[in-house]
């Protein structure tokens, strides 16, 4: 015990003389800096000017990738679906449906600076918004951090603003060569403030009852618009179709498209554009769009490929039409999940996508007889039905951990409750679209009248509506 004691009390003394020898060691420039006051604070001011600049950098890269998306899913409507549309129908209707949606392109721009993205996103009730950002109060160059912390809110705000356009110009496909342009016109601005402004502060706006990231009461994983864009519209066009009715000979007399060159123009620029409208979705320009780019092109490709197959299967050969229709079924289809799987369950959901939707086509609508000129529904709104269910499946944390870290995501992570939120999301996403929409056309129909007369249907409505000819074919 005695020499036990005798060497801590050397390794003792042994420690503590060591301690100043250190301190006496001749200063070096490192140990300078420790003792000047002065340093460190200029070492500090310099660090704070370089996460200034590195947040500046990263504001200005997001900002750039979002000013590019939002002219991309401008360039949907016009010229990508006017185009598509316009092929599609005959010739004596083609500046007819091109207009509806060039009118669309200014008519929601007004509703949305008015009141239309307060509606949408500005308080926090479950169903809609407020007037919070009525006439664009408020909406400057300082980020909501809400939305999106790096982006000048007028950004997001003109952004969110080419979702709402291209929305009720998808209807217009389900109308096409009957309605009239004044009904038109009156249709969709109710509709879209009583059915697309309710929805997409549900799915998106804080507070939402489906908001998956804001305190949703049934989180609903919709990244880019499945029930809010495609399932709305879908249903809604369906509606029209069977309120309206049929067209004048339809469907004893044929009526083949008119110009699959338009529409074939028409369907690549919606599939380019699609970038903007899902990976444009991350908000930002980092990893999370790159996986949305990926997951769409993925998407369109594998349902393209499903149609055609089909198509060949059943009729001996694949058409463009039918090739321009998958992949439009295929980018429908991805929308909701572009955000949060991978690109091999892209490829599964865009295969299912673009079979499930030639089956509505061909055997669906013709078992009901109902006239959806364009498909729309067939396409839309089974599309993001299918597209939105298939979201709980496939969605995965590693992609996208929007309820936290470590938390499962989709029944692929183990979270098989999301796919019954999923259901939620799309049956109150249908019932808005039936609900609103009947009564819309209800008092659309009593205050101008939807259907042009049958001797302007047969004319054709770019003369009876418009006074204007699409082709001058004199010689």
């Amino acid at each position: 015990m005695k020499r036990m004691g005798i060497l801590c009390c050397c390794l003792l003394t042994l420690v503590l003389s060591s301690l100043p020898l250190h301190a006496q060691q001749t200063p070096t420039s490192e140990t300078t800096a420790a003792a000047s006051p002065e340093v460190p604070k200029a070492v500090a001011d310099k660090l704070g000017q370089l996460d200034q600049r590195v947040a500046a950098a990263q504001s200005s890269a997001d900002n750039a990738w979002m000013l590019v998306s939002a002219a991309l899913v401008l360039m949907m409507t016009g010229p990508g679906l006017a185009l598509f549309y316009g092929g599609l129908v005959r010739q004596k209707n083609v500046l007819a449906i091109m207009m509806q949606s060039f009118a669309l392109m200014a008519v929601i721009t007004v509703l949305w600076a008015l009141v239309g993205y307060s509606l949408c996103f500005g308080g926090s009730g479950p169903v809609i918004g407020n007037f919070q950002f009525a006439l664009l109060r408020g909406v400057g160059v300082m980020p909501n951090a809400d939305y999106a912390a790096t982006l000048p809110q007028l950004t997001f705000m003109v952004y969110q603003l080419m979702f709402a356009i291209i929305t009720p110009a998808l209807i217009t496909g389900a109308t096409a060569e009957r309605m009239k342009f004044s009904g038109t016109l009156l249709f969709m601005t109710l509709w879209f403030l009583i059915v697309y402004a309710p929805m997409a502060h549900m799915v998106w706006g804080r507070g939402g009852f489906l908001n998956a990231s804001l305190g949703g009461k049934f989180p609903t994983l919709d990244f880019a618009g499945g029930t809010v864009v495609h399932i709305t519209s879908g249903v809604s066009a369906l509606v029209c179709a069977l309120y309206i009715g049929k067209r004048v000979g339809y469907p004893k007399q044929p009526m083949p498209p008119h110009s699959m060159v338009l529409s074939f123009i028409g369907a690549c620029l919606l599939w380019v554009g699609w970038f903007g409208f899902n990976a444009g979705s991350a908000l930002a320009s980092n990893g999370l769009a790159s996986s949305a780019f990926v997951a769409t092109h993925f998407g369109s490709a594998a349902a393209a490929l499903s149609w055609s197959a089909a198509e060949w299967l059943k009729n001996g050969r694949a058409s463009a039409l039918g090739a321009i229709s998958g992949a439009v079924a295929g980018l429908v289809a991805i929308t909701p999940a572009a955000g949060f799987v991978g690109p091999l369950p892209a490829l599964l959901i865009g295969f299912i996508a673009g079979a499930f939707c030639y089956w509505m086509v061909t055997k669906f609508k013709a078992i009901f007889g109902y006239d959806d000129a364009l498909d729309a529904f067939g396409v839309h709104g089974a599309g993001g039905t299918i597209g939105a269910v298939l979201t709980g499946v496939f969605a995965q944390s590693v992609i996208n951990p929007i309820f936290g870290d470590g938390k499962a995501v989709g029944a692929l992570d183990g979270h098989w409750a999301q796919v019954g939120n999923q259901l939620v999301g799309a049956l109150l996403a249908w019932v808005f679209a039936i609900v609103g929409t009947l009564v819309i056309l209800k008092i659309v129909d009593a205050i101008s009248g939807i259907r042009v007369s049958e001797e302007h249907e047969v004319e054709g409505l770019d003369i009876t509506q418009h006074g204007e000819e699409a082709y001058n074919l004199e010689a």
